[in-house]
């Protein structure tokens, strides 16, 4: 066998494997996550009383780097809950004159974090299927969501994207989403 083939074969198996832990998760009654939040978006949302400063990262004019945009959001006191009232911020887009970086289609189907600091967010296919493409867009995409959560929430170190409920090899066919990514400020300006 080529070497090629074997490390095919390798990442399908940890896929198959991560899958089947999920699913086993979900069966033994939920996952092993602590804060969890699968409200499905634009469920009734709480009026949480308490706000906080944000820093919202979305993608400059020339789609090169991420921009931070101050914004005050609603602060519940659960970290999941926090990373969904994030994550569907950066949906809504940007106030000013940056570019937006998730398509306004998508929505966050689930959020969760682990023990281990591990955030999970769970888009619709939406992410994917509108995306415009582009190893930049994507870049921006994914750091947007990265940076954004990791940077505002200290709950979180690292940042795991999902679609539809499942791992994905890509989002727009240049970045791996298999595994979880940590923040990247050398993006930021």
């Amino acid at each position: 066998m080529g070497r090629k083939r074997i490390i095919i074969i390798s990442g399908l198996v940890l896929i198959a494997a991560g899958a089947a832990y999920m699913l086993a998760a979900y069966i033994a009654g939920g996952p092993p996550f602590s804060g969890r939040s699968g409200k499905k978006a634009g469920s009734a949302e709480v009026n949480y009383p308490e706000k906080a400063q944000v820093n919202l990262y979305f993608a400059d004019d020339q789609n090169v780097y991420l921009r931070s945009e101050e914004r005050s959001v609603p602060r519940p006191p659960d970290p999941a809950e926090f990373g969904r009232v994030i994550i569907e911020s950066l949906i809504k887009g940007p106030r000013g004159e940056l570019v937006r970086t998730i398509p306004e289609e998508a929505s966050l189907k689930a959020f969760y974090i682990a023990k281990d600091r591990a955030a999970y967010a769970d888009f619709t296919g939406a992410i994917r299927d509108r995306h415009p493409g582009g190893s930049s867009s994507e870049l921006m995409t994914i750091y947007s969501i990265v940076n954004s959560l990791v940077m505002n929430i200290p709950e979180i170190t690292t940042v795991k994207i999902l679609i539809d409920g499942q791992e994905s090899m890509t989002l727009a066919g240049h970045i791996d989403l298999r595994f979880p990514f940590k923040v990247n400020t050398a993006l930021v300006r």
